[in-house]
């Protein structure tokens, strides 16, 4: 078996691991970190030309930051709710403007808005 091989399914076995036994809290700080990573290989794509794979990147960050939309609960969260689903909804539509435009201007401002609710994030105990 290609050695390559064999590590990308254990990362991917310890991923799952991972996943299975998180808490929401645990969870919410993956796809972050997740998005974060897509992000900035995109932008390493968009480096080297490498335009579908940045198109794949940029779209599976997009799903990322997406479903950290889906369970935000606006009557229980309020207003800081509606805030976080508009600041995701304001990423999505910058991820997509990067990938049609290549801008990794674009990719970097995604990037530091979601550092910033992740590090605030990080800091709430779970």
């Amino acid at each position: 078996m290609n050695a390559m091989l064999a590590m990308k399914q254990y990362q991917r076995v310890s991923v799952q691991s991972e996943v299975f036994e998180a808490s929401p809290h645990r969870l919410i700080q993956m796809l972050m970190q997740g998005a974060l990573e897509r992000i900035a290989q995109a932008r390493g794509a968009i480096e080297r030309n490498l335009f579908a794979e940045k198109g794949e990147l940029i779209g599976k960050a997009i799903s990322i930051v997406g479903g950290l939309r889906e369970p935000l609960d606006h009557e229980v969260g309020g207003e800081l709710s509606q805030n976080l689903d508009s600041l995701y909804d304001y990423m999505i539509r910058r991820l997509l403007e990067a990938n049609r435009q290549n801008d990794v201007g674009r990719l970097d401002e995604v990037s530091g808005l979601l550092r910033e609710i992740k590090s605030s994030w990080d800091a709430i105990a779970p």
